[in-house]
């Protein structure tokens, strides 16, 4: 039932989709007594990490993870708006300034340098200071900044990146890499901007800079000589000038080391006895979620629990960066809310796999973006209304409008809007509409979240540079430069230390009105 008009978007009985529980005051103290007790139960845990897992869904902002989490709500069956994402189950939250040091609107390889590193950076650069500029070589030397992948992995911890885009990537290659350029994937897109040879290509750091355990994602193309053929495509072939085979060159000297470019392949690895594994499952990036060939490419929660099952294996712990790029990202840029919006989902997935295979006791997890997007989700809506579907009121244009919109993009219509009805707007290649004509929706400004919890969690609070990740994330593990931070190991087993704290609070009101010991 639509109903006409601004504020005038009236909501009738008829409309509402509460439930009568919800419509009794009870309902919303009980369920505020309940948060209130878990809130007074928290017990900071100010024990060293053992592990850290830092994941990233590259370009999802807040509005992102409120129409995610509705999203997920309406497909496990309930109206959305109460559901909870497992990111939502954090103990701890900040935010996050994304901006570079040059730029307003962040991109991707200077927030990668942030999390990753520890300091800001210039636009497009990856693994290096500011003092860097983009596309110039010869500032690369000197100004390299080391990743807390890269300290982890001088610790004796195993490391591991799993993403759903190519491996050379901005995000993941400021774990690894010292690149002036973020596009310099491999040698072929390095010669056509530079020719002082002076400078190594992304893929070429991936092999030779630190020694990772676990690589997962897309990215074949940038390994493969340009005479050899690909696996899947043959009539591909790889990028590499050089005529290297990366893929071998990795393989070489290691132990126990496995390459894999299919799903099969990834099932097949026994993780008890992998010390190493390459699963590269595209010429570039992995396919968006929604339309992912599932007998040929791992979900990302699939590449997880196999990344986390072999890296739990060292004794001394390991780091693991997990990135949804960019699917989520890609779907924002071609303003294609759904595909954002379900790679969104799936990304929550996999953090919930690699929760399950963990410690809350031992292990860190941070969750964050890199950057937001110009995705803005409103309009009159009732209670349970579609993610991707329409507003009740009509816009002043007397047509409906989704609630899903972008601020720019190329979703802009020169001239009349088409009446839009929700068989169009939740169709997977649908395009939000904007008010701004572009070829690809941009980047937000504004502030993203950080979600924490476990070891020294609580180190994440308040409005934080972006930086402050790669620090707190070090410092919960002594790692550099907070070798000397004295955190104490964690209690060996569960049936003590913060159990029996937090068990002792449960019981003090008890103990007091039995014996009269303490005043409450």
């Amino acid at each position: 039932m639509l109903a006409l008009g601004g504020e005038e978007g009236k909501q009738t009985s008829e409309n509402v989709s509460s439930s009568a529980e919800e419509e009794k005051p009870a309902f919303w103290n009980v369920k505020a007594g309940d948060a209130l007790h878990k809130a007074s139960q928290l017990t900071r845990n100010v024990h060293r990490a053992k592990n850290l897992i830092l994941f990233i869904g590259d370009g999802m902002g807040v509005t992102t993870v409120t129409a995610a989490r509705i999203l997920k709500g309406q497909m496990n069956g309930q109206s959305g708006e109460e559901y909870s994402l497992e990111m939502d189950k954090f103990p701890y939250v900040a935010l996050s300034k994304t901006y570079n040091v040059d730029q307003q609107m962040p991109d991707s390889a200077a927030t990668a340098t942030a999390y990753h590193c520890g300091v800001k950076a210039n636009y497009g650069t990856v693994g290096l200071s500011a003092a860097a500029r983009r596309y110039q070589c010869g500032t690369t030397m000197g100004n390299e900044v080391k990743s807390v992948l890269h300290r982890a992995k001088n610790e004796g911890k195993s490391v591991g990146i799993v993403t759903t885009t190519r491996v050379q990537h901005a995000s993941p290659a400021a774990a690894y890499s010292h690149s002036a350029n973020r596009g310099w994937y491999s040698d072929k897109e390095l010669l056509e901007d530079d020719t002082t040879g002076n400078c190594k290509d992304i893929a070429y750091q991936l092999v030779h800079n630190t020694d990772i355990n676990v690589i997962l994602g897309g990215g074949r193309q940038y390994m493969l000589p340009n005479t050899t053929k690909d696996p899947e495509y043959p009539t591909y072939s790889g990028s590499r000038q050089d005529k290297t085979n990366l893929i071998d060159v990795w393989l070489k000297n290691k132990q126990n080391a496995k390459y894999v470019w299919n799903k099969k392949q990834l099932d097949e690895i026994d993780e008890d006895k992998t010390d190493y594994l390459m699963g590269l499952f595209e010429l570039k990036d992995t396919d968006y979620e929604i339309e992912r060939d599932t007998t040929m490419d791992p979900s990302l929660s699939e590449m997880v629990e196999k990344a986390v099952k072999i890296l739990r294996r060292n004794p001394n712990g390991f780091y693991l960066f997990v990135e949804d790029k960019g699917r989520i990202d890609h779907g924002h840029h071609g303003s294609k809310a759904k595909k954002a919006l379900t790679e969104a989902v799936e990304f929550d997935n996999a953090i919930g796999k690699a929760l399950s295979l963990t410690s809350v006791l031992d292990t860190l997890s941070v969750v964050s973006a890199d950057h937001s997007h110009v995705f803005a989700f409103g309009g009159y809506s009732e209670r349970g209304n579609p993610v991707l579907g329409l507003s009740r009121s009509l816009a002043d244009d007397e047509k409906p409008f989704t609630t899903a919109v972008y601020g720019n993009g190329p979703g802009y219509i020169n001239g009349s809007r088409p009446v839009l009805n929700t068989n169009v707007t939740e169709d997977k290649d649908y395009e939000q509409q904007s008010p701004v004509p572009l070829g690809s929706e941009t980047h937000g400004i504004e502030d993203v979240a950080i979600f924490a919890q476990g070891p020294m969690a609580h180190l994440f609070h308040g409005v934080q540079e972006q930086s402050y990740i790669a620090h707190a994330m070090a410092y919960a593990a002594c790692l550099e430069p907070y070798k000397d931070c004295q955190l104490p190991d964690r209690v060996p087993d569960s049936s003590s230390g913060l159990v029996q704290s937090s068990l002792l609070l449960l019981l003090l009101p008890i103990l007091s009105s039995l014996f009269g010991l303490f005043h409450v």
